[in-house]
């Protein structure tokens, strides 16, 4: 079996956190969306395409993304490196950047931070097609089937929930049997293979620790709520009076970290009560981390 080390793990929760906080995505889609992508292996590479990451971006994908976000997140390097041809495809002149952009991919803070923002940019895109808010499973739609495929998917849903995938989009159920066709050869609706993605994005994040939500899809967009609120922290933290706006991000990165701790003796995986708890930090740790940074910033 193939297994995330945990200091590996606790780097992967920390970027993921860190790119919730600073997009407003949901830490617990994309932490969903990571573990059902590569299984939260940062050089995770598909063995059909060019899919790469944690968020398996292929390579036009990301050339894309990182033109438009890039310089938004320190890559402006990156950014200013990349074209877009006549045909809409993007390039890099230069082959040694080019291969530098690509490999960021395997960078789980690039590869978070730009997930985020290409889920925030299908967000907008697609609450404008369907006149309402955009749910986790909407996103993961727009990562499965690519924005276009998703407005048609979704809109269809909404108007007969009960119409047939594959005749809609027979090129990808040719791709995707499984997810297009039940065992014995039935076509799949729509609001079934809908609700089979929502169940996937659950099961992933809680398989890493994230709070996964099993009834109408994740939300997306939780700005109201304290950055340490993202990935199911049930306890209240007071920031104070002069905490920065970088405070909460570093927070949020903290409490992931925390996630991930693991006891060193016994299988804890054996008493879910016991690993939830493991899993979430107490109010009180919480504090206590906030407390040493403040002491740090004061000394």
């Amino acid at each position: 079996m193939n297994v995330v080390p945990v200091e590996a793990r606790s780097n992967v929760h920390s970027a993921i956190a860190t790119a919730s906080a600073r997009t407003g995505i949901d830490f617990n889609y994309l932490l969903g969306q990571a573990q059902v992508e590569s299984g939260l292996h940062a050089n995770a590479r598909a063995a059909t395409s060019s899919a790469t990451g944690l968020y398996q971006f292929v390579e036009q994908s990301w050339l894309g993304v990182v033109k438009a976000h890039g310089a938004e997140h320190g890559m402006g390097w990156a950014s200013d490196s990349i074209r877009q041809g006549s045909n809409g495809r993007y390039y890099v002149a230069d082959p040694a950047t080019r291969r530098a952009i690509l490999q960021l991919r395997s960078d789980p803070q690039a590869s978070s931070l730009m997930a985020a923002e290409h889920a925030a940019d299908n967000k907008a895109s697609l609450e404008g097609a369907l006149g309402r808010s955009a749910t986790g499973t909407d996103l993961y739609m727009a990562h499965f089937l690519g924005l276009g495929g998703a407005r048609q998917f979704l809109t269809s849903m909404q108007a007969n929930p009960d119409r047939s995938a594959a005749a809609m989009f027979p090129a990808a159920a040719r791709a995707n049997r499984s997810i297009f066709f039940a065992p014995g050869g039935q076509p799949r609706s729509l609001g079934e293979i809908y609700e089979r993605m929502s169940a996937k994005l659950d099961r992933g994040a809680k398989a890493v620790g994230g709070s996964g939500v099993e009834d109408g899809g994740f939300p997306v967009n939780r700005m109201q709520q304290p950055a340490v609120m993202l990935n199911g922290f049930g306890g209240d933290v007071t920031m104070g009076n002069e905490a920065q706006g970088g405070d909460e991000a570093w927070l949020a990165s903290t409490i992931a970290n925390l996630n991930v701790v693991r006891s060193r003796g016994g299988d804890v995986t054996a008493n879910p009560a016991q690993m939830a708890s493991l899993y979430r930090p107490t109010p009180e740790s919480a504090r206590l981390a906030y407390s040493i940074l403040a002491n740090l910033g004061a000394a």
